[in-house]
């Protein structure tokens, strides 16, 4: 959770890394380009502000311009995620249709693809996952359940049981284990 300054620079750098974009550009990708790392600074900006209880008038103004643009570019790209779900180092690698509940946490360096849904079941709870999980494109996962560090979980997966074992390949409907090897992404 971005708590500070500190925080929100960690948290971008990372991001930016994740992305793979370069730290020096020609022109300011804010302004154009890569919408997904527009959509990422808009999410971390509205985290920040959202999380800082310090400040007047000025925080609460910058509170709602981040939230609108985090909601404005999550529209337009078809991303539906809350604050303070992902840890740095999120990677969105296409945009469109990718629902993430709020009460999801998911640990640094996740890879997500289109069509994903991290989401409640029926009996509630929402899926916690660690570090440096791989989401194939239209993965489902729901419910109360645990994924463990460095686990790839399949294209159309869908996933309603914990995984709590670390580096394992999980896939299929319903899924299962289908490899002792995880990610290969052994980030820190």
């Amino acid at each position: 959770m971005i708590q500070s300054k500190q925080d929100l620079k960690t948290f971008l750098e990372k991001d930016r890394q994740a992305l793979g974009i370069p730290a020096q550009c020609k022109r300011p990708r804010w302004l154009w380009g890569d919408d997904i790392w527009k959509f990422q600074r808009a999410l971390r900006y509205h985290e920040y502000h959202s999380n800082v209880k310090r400040g007047g008038i000025l925080t609460k103004i910058k509170k709602t311009y981040w939230g609108y643009r985090h909601y404005k570019l999550g529209l337009r790209l078809g991303l539906q995620i809350p604050c303070n779900v992902f840890d740095y180092g999120l990677r969105i690698n296409h945009y469109g249709l990718i629902v993430v509940n709020g009460g999801s946490r998911i640990g640094k360096f996740c890879d997500i693809h289109q069509g994903v849904n991290i989401g409640t079941s029926f009996r509630g709870g929402a899926p916690q996952l660690g570090d440096n999980c791989w989401i194939g494109p239209g993965a489902k996962l729901f419910g109360d359940i645990t994924i463990g560090n460095e686990v790839a979980i399949g294209a159309g997966s869908i996933v309603g049981k914990s995984f709590e074992k670390d580096d394992i390949t999980i896939a299929g409907c319903p899924a299962r284990k289908i490899k002792d090897t995880g990610t290969i992404y052994k980030r820190k």
